[in-house]
């Protein structure tokens, strides 16, 4: 394999691991909003930041499979990859 796709299929297990997990606290959010409604607050950045975390995700799944197959949109899949990571680094930059 060569040097890109082992940093792909690191960013794609990552943002997979990131994503599921993001689910899953919001999926108990929904479930606990009625008894703790302070809770409904942070619900919407929650989904927000799972949304863009699944993007990611989606974005890592078509640079993977686009380097690992040689095909040859393969550098629109690390384009888009590369720049959802930037999306989400300045999204999450301190001072915004």
């Amino acid at each position: 394999m060569l040097p890109l796709t082992i940093i792909t299929a690191i960013l794609l297990g990552s943002s997979v691991a990131i994503t599921a997990s993001l689910s899953v606290v919001a999926f108990l959010f929904f479930l606990m909003t009625d008894e703790y409604p302070y809770l409904q607050a942070q619900f919407v950045p929650l989904l927000k930041s799972t949304g863009l975390f699944l993007v990611l995700t989606i974005c890592c799944v078509l640079g993977f499979l686009g380097l690992l197959k040689k095909t040859t949109w393969r550098w629109w899949g690390q384009a888009s990859m590369w720049t959802m990571l930037i999306v989400i680094g300045l999204y999450y930059w301190p001072g915004q």
